[in-house]
């Protein structure tokens, strides 16, 4: 097993290396460089040819994160000079981030001739991973300072002697050197805490033997053209000194080299990680580690409570990925509500480089590989699979009878977890023996339906306010989710909805216990209602209202990127036909504005996903859609919003509006536009209007708090204080109920 610290380096007895013994200076590099944090050289010569014998360790090097700094003569090679003083241009940077993505292009970049190579280093360079600093000694030569300084992230080592970084130093000439190591007593401690701060000293230009040279000073050396053979390790031609030139201890140590990084390859490309960012493996931010202790902490299990943008997936991602890491294998069950929150949990595993997928649902052929795995599972060949599966597919007899099988290893991760509390799911709970748990949801509770939510928190271990939360404030904040503007739009019904609306109220009036301030719990009374909240949620005057929107978004040059949730079902149209709704809303916004590129994203609708792509790039202006991303779906791109669907769900309410907070690199902030279908109090009796007021504050509850977040909280202040007003509410204490 390769070493991953100095410590477990296999060193000379004598801690010595030097070409003509049985450890020669190329096996120090090899082994040392690979798995050291930062290299500081000070160094006679320097030559970037020595980086291309050494190209398997020094990509490993890089991969890892290293650093170097180089104190080095004032003397290049011709292409040295040209790509790493004169000219540190890079040619394509973001295909110098795709190779560092991979560590065998680097290897591939660093051992070949070419642009790719210094393109390499140079992006080091603007890193401020590599650094070149050539300096002369008492207006001499550096040719007798030859010490480097290794740090592995624990411990620093220091090596003295006959060494230059050139590539005839490597391979040829006598090279020889001493390794100082701290575990082998104060002598060596002494050595190395001395050399570290006489380099920080050269560094950092405090050095009183050092000058500083500039450009014009540099002397170049061209090919095989010496200025003194007396010193032979100046000299670095690269065309001289081919692989035939090297001797069988130098082959027979890069040909072992060789093999022991083909196996790191494979072994890096198959190991899961967390996701890459600019090309690079990154770290858990902290509240994701947080998240994961606290998980622990309830014994493996737990929801978290987490708004739109703030990384739930990830967060439970890691969580799967640290146990990965702690007991070698990886099994996982992912429940999605939709399609296309399958495909995008894809993405989001793949990016943690778990490999072994099977998807379930979607029309995807799953049956004969699952039964596959349950059948060598039973023979104890238990292999890693992460399954995602919608939950549709979940609760059929035939995933059910191969998954409680094989669902004990499995960690369970419930994505938009409120769906657990549906009837087809709560049914089969008590059968899930699952012992990893995971529910994800930024609205775990679910509304009017205090038994489904019940359900949920006994099955995930779990009560309010969850295992982990991170609140939208917050997520606003920290920079999680983008600002916004938010203008709530009060909707009057049309007389003839009024006096339907007025009539269901009245006979509502029957049920309202008015002690308690709510319904009587009868079947008429939610029967009642939900005929009353379709006068509201399909209200005419919302179509009205959309296009005066649109008008005020022309004015202000804003037509592109505009998202709108549209009420399902079907109303009569202007020539007293059943039509749906959607349609209407397409029909009169294209009429009124046909410059704009309109689409729609609903079941009926098909490539969905192109749709999405062609909203994001800018093809489509204005997508429509009802309930078909509600829950999950990125859509990053989308500036505007407007809520023509009143639904009265909260949950529905906070999912939408997580569509828009999503961030993006080219979107300042988002505008929201809510229809508030809020009716009319004249005539009304006491008694009627205290059910009014007892539905108005629920309506309040759910945009108050969004309300005050908001970038221009106090517009829309002044309209809900008159709505509150109206209603003897205090919109103030709302909020901080809230």
């Amino acid at each position: 097993m390769s070493p991953s610290k100095f410590k477990e380096i296999n060193f000379p007895p004598t801690y010595k290396y030097s070409s003509d013994s049985e450890h020669i200076p190329l096996e120090f590099y090899e082994e040392a460089f690979p798995i050291a944090n930062r290299i500081d050289l000070l160094l006679g010569y320097f030559s970037s040819n020595a980086i291309k014998v050494l190209s398997r360790a020094f990509a490993e090097f890089i991969y890892n994160g290293g650093e170097m700094r180089l104190v080095t003569n004032h003397i290049f090679t011709f292409n040295d000079y040209e790509n790493l003083i004169n000219n540190t241009a890079l040619n394509n940077e973001d295909k110098i981030i795709d190779i560092f993505s991979d560590i065998s292009s680097i290897q591939e970049n660093l051992s070949m001739e070419g642009e790719h190579f210094f393109d390499c280093l140079k992006y080091l360079l603007k890193q401020g991973k590599l650094n070149i600093i050539p300096v002369k000694f008492n207006n001499v030569d550096l040719a007798h300072c030859k010490k480097m300084i290794l740090f592995d992230g624990v411990d620093y080592i220091l090596t003295d002697g006959s060494i230059n970084f050139t590539l005839p130093a490597l391979i040829k000439n006598s090279e020889s050197f001493q390794v100082d190591a701290p575990w082998n007593g104060e002598v060596s401690v002494k050595r190395i805490e001395d050399e570290r701060n006489n380099f920080e000293k050269i560094y950092n230009k405090e050095h009183p033997s050092y000058r500083y040279i500039d450009e014009k000073e540099i002397e170049v050396v061209i090919d095989a053209i010496g200025r003194d053979k007396n010193i032979e390790d100046l000299l670095d031609d690269s065309l001289k000194f081919n692989n035939k030139s090297y001797g069988e201890r130098i082959k027979k140590l890069l040909e072992k080299k060789k093999l022991k990084f083909k196996e790191l390859i494979e072994k890096i490309h198959n190991t899961p990680h967390f996701p890459k960012f600019n090309g690079k493996i990154s770290e858990p931010r902290e509240y994701q580690k947080e998240a994961y202790n606290e998980w622990v902490s309830n014994n493996f299990s737990g929801v978290f409570a987490m708004a739109t943008g703030t990384g739930k997936t990830i967060t439970s991602l890691n969580c799967l990925l640290n146990r990965y890491k702690e007991d070698g294998f990886y099994r996982a069950i992912i429940l999605v509500p939709s399609i296309a929150l399958l495909n995008q949990w894809e993405e989001e595993v793949e990016s943690f480089n778990f490999k072994i997928i099977l998807k379930v649902g979607g029309g995807n052929k799953w049956e004969k590989d699952f039964a596959n795995y349950v059948s060598n599972y039973s023979w104890g060949i238990k292999k890693d699979l992460i399954i995602i599966t919608t939950y549709g597919s979940f609760v059929l007899d035939r995933f059910q009878s191969l998954f409680k099988r094989v669902q004990e290893d499995f960690l369970l991760i419930a994505d938009e977890a409120h769906n657990m509390g549906a009837s087809g799911i709560k049914s089969i709970m008590p059968n899930i023996n699952s012992k990893m748990r995971i529910g994800l949801s930024a609205t775990p509770k679910r509304i009017y339906d205090p038994e489904g939510t019940l359900a949920i928190d006994s099955f995930f271990n779990d009560s309010p306010p969850y295992t982990y939360n991170f609140s939208m404030e917050r997520a606003l904040n920290e920079g999680f989710l983008t600002e916004y503007k938010y203008y709530p739009i009060i909707v009057e019904l049309t007389e003839f909805e009024f006096e339907e609306y007025t009539e269901i109220s009245k006979r509502l009036l029957r049920y309202f216990d008015f002690e308690n301030g709510k319904f009587k719990d009868d079947p008429i009374v939610e029967m009642l209602l939900l005929k009353r909240k379709n006068i509201i949620h399909k209200a005419s005057n919302k179509l009205f209202t959309f296009n005066s929107i649109l008008e005020d978004l022309k004015k202000h040059d804003k037509h592109k990127y505009i998202f709108a949730y549209i009420p399902e079902g079907y109303s009569e149209n202007n020539e007293g036909e059943s039509e749906k709704i959607l349609n209407q809303f397409l029909k009169s916004s294209h009429k009124k504005y046909p410059e704009l590129k309109m689409n729609s994203y609903t079941s009926e609708d098909q490539n969905l996903k192109e749709i999405l792509r062609g909203f994001s790039e800018g093809k489509i202006d204005l997508l429509f859609a009802m309930k078909m991303l509600d829950e999950g779906v990125d859509v990053p791109r989308a500036e505007i919003g407007v809520f023509a669907s009143s639904t009265g769900n909260p949950r529905q309410f906070i999912q939408r509006r997580g569509r828009l907070l999503r961030k993006h690199k080219d979107k300042t902030y988002s505008t929201i536009y809510d229809m508030i279908v809020i009716p009319r109090l004249d005539g009304l009796s006491d008694e009627f209007f205290n059910i009014e007021r007892n539905l108005v504050n629920n309506e309040l509850n759910r945009v108050a708090y969004f309300a005050s977040l908001s970038m221009n909280y106090y517009d829309s202040k002044d309209m809900l204080d008159a709505v509150c007003k109206k209603y003897e509410l205090d919109l103030d204490t709302i909020i901080n109920e809230l």
